[in-house]
């Protein structure tokens, strides 16, 4: 049984005529269902429907096995090749000091540089949530510190007791 993503094969070819290829994709011509079928039996290949919605549909004489296989493969190379993009926290405090900055602040750069979104966070305790603006400038520093590799998705705000800011990568210039 086929399912809808797999072409029809052989027997399941219900169409009386058909346009046929060869195995390597010379054009025969338009014959018969039957006559493609004992062609590709005689070559011990199968009949592979490759489009079905053209008029008379194609078909190819080919083995669907080995066809299969280099499908998956492409398929999987495809799959290895995309990247995902993830986002990464970064959480700061209203207070924090300036060792501790330059090494959040590293974090940030390996994060962007490796194609990741950042997440910046401040977060306010007890009575901190009154200086808003400390967090903000805090957020505005680390913003110009990395303009030359991220640039701004969503700008600074307050959530609760925590301001956020989400950066994205720069575009590498010729990719």
């Amino acid at each position: 049984m086929t399912t809808s993503k797999e072409p029809r094969l052989n027997d399941a070819i219900t169409s009386p005529t058909v346009r046929l290829l060869d195995k390597d994709g010379g054009q025969i011509g338009v014959v018969s269902s039957a006559e493609a079928l004992r062609m590709a039996e005689e070559a011990e290949l199968d009949l592979v429907e490759i489009s079905p919605t053209a008029d008379p549909p194609v078909c190819r004489i080919m083995d669907f096995g080995k066809f299969r296989f280099e499908q998956s493969k492409k398929l999987h190379a495809a799959k290895k090749k995309q990247k995902q993009i993830q986002v990464k926290e970064i959480k700061f405090r209203p207070g924090t000091g300036e060792g501790d900055y330059q090494v959040k602040m590293r974090a940030l750069i390996r994060f962007l540089s490796d194609g990741d979104k950042a997440k910046v966070t401040v977060r306010f305790r007890g009575r901190e949530v009154s200086h808003k603006d400390l967090g903000l400038e805090l957020l505005k520093r680390v913003e110009t510190d990395l303009q030359e590799l991220a640039v701004v998705e969503q700008l600074p705000k307050l959530e609760g007791k925590q301001m956020i800011m989400t950066l994205s990568p720069k575009k590498k210039p010729g990719k």
